[in-house]
């Protein structure tokens, strides 16, 4: 009898390379696509704070309809902002750009008036989106009332 040789014969080590590479490859491709993604959280973040300052301005301003309409430094009522929109990225309240915000868009303001609101008479539906660099958008609605006065 001959004495059995230790170690491996090349058709496992074959096997063992095809086995690790195919391995290899499917966690790659889970590190590729989860790198891919690591920054759409804070691109959606940024295009929510920037529906959500857009609908804070909405809701500070009165609801009662008042004369000043045209540039938005002149908007003093919710029914001004209707129809509202950036192109080419997101400006401040003076229309100068923002620097970083060129890919955000605010593609539509409505505000509806018809909506009921539980039985609340003066209640207008706002809502406010802003599209973002990758092609999807955020849409955020709130409710604006008319307060009685003291």
């Amino acid at each position: 009898m001959c004495a059995r040789s230790k170690g491996f014969t090349l058709v496992e080590i074959i096997v063992l390379i095809v086995v690790v590479a195919a391995a290899l490859v499917g966690v790659l491709l889970v590190f590729q696509n989860t790198a891919r993604g690591s920054a759409d959280p804070q691109v959606r973040k940024q295009a929510l704070a920037i529906a959500e300052a857009m609908l804070d301005e909405i809701l500070l301003s009165s609801y009662d309809v008042r004369p000043g309409t045209g540039a938005r430094t002149d908007f003093d009522d919710v029914d001004d902002y209707i129809g509202y929109t950036t192109a080419g990225g997101m400006r401040d309240i003076e229309g100068a750009a923002i620097p970083g915000l060129e890919n955000y868009n605010v593609t539509s303001i409505t505000v509806d008036d018809t909506a009921p609101l539980g039985g609340v008479g003066d209640a207008k539906r706002i809502s406010v989106t802003v599209a973002g660099p990758q092609g999807f958008a955020v849409t955020l609605e709130s409710w604006r009332l008319q307060y009685a006065s003291p």
